[in-house]
């Protein structure tokens, strides 16, 4: 082995590699280990309060409520995934919850008055929100109208002609279509007490998990950059192992006609597919890049409006998903569909560890932001508190979650959000230098 291989990996047992394990190997920087601790903390303390309260099981980590979770919050971990792309430009988008609710009616209004096949109308949805992306993307990035107004005024029109298509009616959807919002994964007929295909996907999920550790490992060697000792990599891979096969279990074992819902796997798809965008595509480096600082990237040759133009049309594509989940799963379109669901979006992200400014954020930290605010609503609601208790206590961890970043800041410490969310070794935005130059 090469002198440069084996002075990057550490011997023996330094207690400062343990910091190294939630960092996807390397020498990183407890990356959103922060905020993942939190969601446990969360977690922890509502399985020990309902377990106080009910005086059996506690009912927080129990089948039926993760599977309610999954499918009561899903469709805005959805919206938070496309958020955090336009807050890391340096953007807002207030007109989610609205187009989402646009979208749902004409979708639903689609099927019962022009008798469109479910699976063209879900199409047909998807082509509806990139046109309202678009056509705000358009002001946004050609125009220069800030998105803050722009997304304001898409928030008030789409609501209006969202009640006057349906007529501030409820329109009902054809079973077929329920199924992206009440469907679960099907039985295998197999003489087993629990749902064989949700523990196939959890076992793919940990050989996933081993195959992108080891990949790591290789590249890092490759590199010469440093590495964290193999008993750290193992830990690691046997404790996420351990939470995957667990919570599969509880999702396999769930009542009788349950299993992992199908919202869910559309969900974990968005993740995978958008992590990939934003982690390891020249697209995903520029989105960070003009969100670091747009002139820089411009004059490097980065195309900035349309990346602008891109995200918004993205931005409004996941709106008209979600609001489809969301009708497929009431199994009608409402008039008060969409209504607050940009703030909870909006809420996921920054608490997920986004900047204010820009430049920072992850699709996973917006997933477990996300889940934070998923259950605080469970949590609490599971306790009987009203919605007015619930909407304090989530204003209240949005204000100290940025509070306490913005505090650091102030004091001139280390920013607690972007130490938990910048890059090994690196700023989040990436060199400008290894961007290729526009035609």
């Amino acid at each position: 082995m090469s002198t440069s291989t084996t002075s990057t990996q550490k011997r023996g047992f330094h207690f400062a590699d343990i910091k190294k394990m939630f960092g996807g190997g390397g020498t990183s920087s407890l990356r959103q280990f922060g905020i993942l601790g939190s969601l446990i903390v969360i977690v922890i303390f509502f399985e020990i309060t309902t377990l106080m309260r009910n005086g059996a099981n506690g009912a927080t980590l129990t089948s039926g409520n993760l599977i309610n979770v999954i499918n009561q919050y899903s469709f805005i971990l959805i919206l938070a995934i496309g958020m955090v792309m336009v807050i890391i430009m340096g953007h807002i988008d207030l007109s989610v919850g609205s187009v989402a609710a646009f979208v749902g009616i004409i979708v639903a209004k689609s099927m019962t008055d022009w008798n469109l096949p479910w699976p063209l109308a879900i199409v047909f949805g998807l082509v509806v929100g990139a046109l309202v992306g678009a056509w705000q993307g358009f002001w946004v990035a050609y125009v220069g109208v800030p998105a803050f107004i722009v997304t304001l005024a898409g928030m008030l029109f789409f609501r209006g002609a969202q009640q006057w298509i349906g007529d501030a009616q409820t329109i009902p959807v054809p079973k077929g279509f329920q199924i992206i919002g009440t469907g679960y994964l099907p039985e295998v007929s197999l003489p087993l007490n629990f749902n064989v295909l949700t523990m196939v996907l959890a076992l793919l999920a940990v050989a996933w998990l081993v195959f992108w550790e080891i990949r790591t490992r290789r590249i890092q060697r490759k590199m010469g950059s440093e590495m964290a000792p193999l008993w750290v990599s193992v830990t690691k891979v046997v404790l996420l192992a351990i939470v995957v096969l667990a919570a599969g279990w509880m999702f396999a074992n769930g009542r009788p006609g349950t299993s992992f819902p199908v919202p869910g796997l559309i969900l974990l798809a968005l993740v995978i597919i958008y992590s990939f965008i934003t982690n390891n595509t020249v697209f995903g480096r520029h989105i960070y890049a003009v969100g670091g600082n747009r002139q820089a990237a411009r004059l490097s040759g980065v195309k900035d409006r349309w990346v602008d133009f891109f995200v918004m049309t993205n931005m409004s594509m996941l709106a008209a998903l979600a609001g489809m989940i969301f009708v497929a799963r009431s199994q009608a379109s409402g008039p008060n569909d969409g209504t607050g669901w940009e703030l909870d979006a909006i809420a996921s992200v920054f608490i997920g560890g986004a900047a204010v400014a820009g430049g920072i954020g992850t699709v996973i930290g917006s997933i477990i932001g996300g889940l934070v605010m998923a259950f605080l609503n469970n949590g609490l609601a599971l306790l009987g508190q009203g919605a007015d208790i619930v909407s304090m206590v989530k204003g209240l961890v949005l204000l100290v979650a940025v509070g306490i970043d913005v505090w650091n800041k102030q004091q001139g410490r280390p920013s607690l959000i972007g130490f938990l969310t910048r890059k090994r070794n690196k700023p989040d935005a990436p060199n400008l230098t290894d961007f290729p130059k526009s035609k």
